[in-house]
């Protein structure tokens, strides 16, 4: 069997790995040169934990145009505009690129996060033609992925999956594709469905951090700290509510409770407050950085970290760089992360030189091994302030650094 995948990011290139190793032989598909050629010389564009040992032992081939195939496999990415309304040109690109080469008894696969209706409304009707009907010549299915960056092998491995098939037999054959290396459960709906359960997965994340971020602010308000309170809320056995920070980042949490608000706008008014919440915190953690140098220009301040998650490479939708922006306007910036080679190449320490603040944004386990006494050394101001409750406060206050935490109200500034 031949797997033609479409989109070579965080999500088609794992795909792509597991399948091959499973035996299938698979062409992937993308527009970015760059992207083909360093896979058709087995150097991987991406950075994730076991995906290199794994792609060098069963490697794929890649193309930038797709081939006649059994299935097909759409992977691409679909970001909001500047109105947070849902782009679908890379799904739709992407549908149209493969109608000419589907056949009978094919089965396309949607995998991209998208609003409800996409697959019924905008694929079906792209990949149809005269002679070749959905449900009953070739199947479609919306299959959403659910891994996270950092650990996409495991959990491609090992969490449950949903089929969505604009018929039954569609998702059953879906089902059976992907139960050669899926160790979870896999379910078996239709398609609109399993569209809609996908953004309530990232909903609910989205709402539960704005939650947080709210008792960050709250608890700064009344001079306590959020983290304690989160802690022992946290003890009670139905309460689980997760940690506030800068900002929230990925194309999934930010990102995709919008398509839900697109579609139903009065009814999703706390979804929509849960997101602006989280927008609004990198503006709240630059007011604080500002509180705590005692003004909001002419100072030097270090950030700690470029990615959106810890231990990755993914930089996408980073509350950073809102953060960078905000503060670069009348102050000298510097940005270092080591697993972000534009931001890894400058030495940590040079970055540090004379500045008035290191700020830490993402809490990469290289950050725990910093010399911070040698920090304290060469900076102007030996501050620190830690938005995700990293760094340990008594090492650190020892050394002589003056020491801040996102969400503590308790520590004046």
């Amino acid at each position: 069997m031949k797997i033609c995948i479409i989109g070579l990011g965080y999500i088609g290139i794992p795909t792509a790995t597991m399948f091959a190793s499973k035996g299938y032989e698979v062409i992937g598909v993308d527009i970015r040169e760059n992207v083909v050629k360093a896979i058709n010389s087995k150097h991987l564009p991406i950075e994730e934990k076991g995906l290199s040992e794994l792609f060098s032992n069963h490697p794929f081939k890649a193309s930038l145009t797709p081939e006649i195939a059994d299935v097909f496999i759409i992977c691409v990415g679909t970001p909001t505009d500047e109105n947070r309304k849902v782009d679908l040109t890379a799904v739709i690109s992407a549908s149209r690129d493969i109608a000419p080469y589907i056949k009978r008894n094919d089965l396309v696969i949607l995998e991209s996060t998208v609003p409800p209706g996409t697959t019924n409304d905008i694929v079906l009707p792209i990949l149809e033609k005269e002679n070749l009907k959905a449900g009953v010549d070739f199947n479609l299915v919306h299959s959403p992925e659910r891994v996270i960056p950092g650990n996409m092998l495991q959990e491609l491995l090992s969490n449950d999956r949903i089929m969505g098939g604009i018929t039954r037999e569609g998702a059953v054959r879906a089902k059976e594709l992907y139960s050669s290396f899926v160790k979870g459960q896999i379910y078996v709906t239709d398609a609109k469905t399993a569209e809609t359960a996908k953004l309530m997965e990232n909903t609910f994340r989205t709402v539960n951090i704005a939650l947080a971020n709210e008792v960050a602010m709250i608890s700064e308000t009344l001079g306590i700290n959020a983290w304690e309170v989160i802690e022992l809320a946290n003890k009670h056995p139905r309460v689980n509510i997760h940690s506030p920070g800068p900002g929230v980042g990925g194309h999934c949490i930010p990102v995709d409770p919008w398509f839900i608000v697109e579609k139903a706008p009065e009814e999703s008014q706390l979804i929509r407050m849960s997101l602006e919440k989280n927008h609004s915190m990198p503006a709240f953690t630059v007011n604080r950085i500002f509180n705590i140098l005692g003004g909001e220009k002419g100072f030097k301040i270090c950030l700690l970290g470029a990615t959106y998650k810890a231990n990755t490479d993914d930089i996408r939708e980073s509350p950073t760089f809102d953060i960078v922006r905000l503060l670069e306007k009348e102050n000298q910036v510097t940005l270092y992360d080591p697993h972000v080679n534009e931001y890894s190449e400058k030495d940590l320490y040079d970055c540090c030189e004379s500045c008035d603040l290191l700020v830490l944004l993402v809490d990469h386990q290289q950050f725990k091994d910093i010399d911070y006494l040698k920090l304290h050394k060469i900076m102007k101001k030996p501050q620190l302030f830690d938005t995700k409750n990293f760094i340990n406060r008594k090492s650190v206050t020892e050394l002589g650094f003056s020491y801040h935490l996102l969400g503590d109200g308790s520590l004046k500034d």
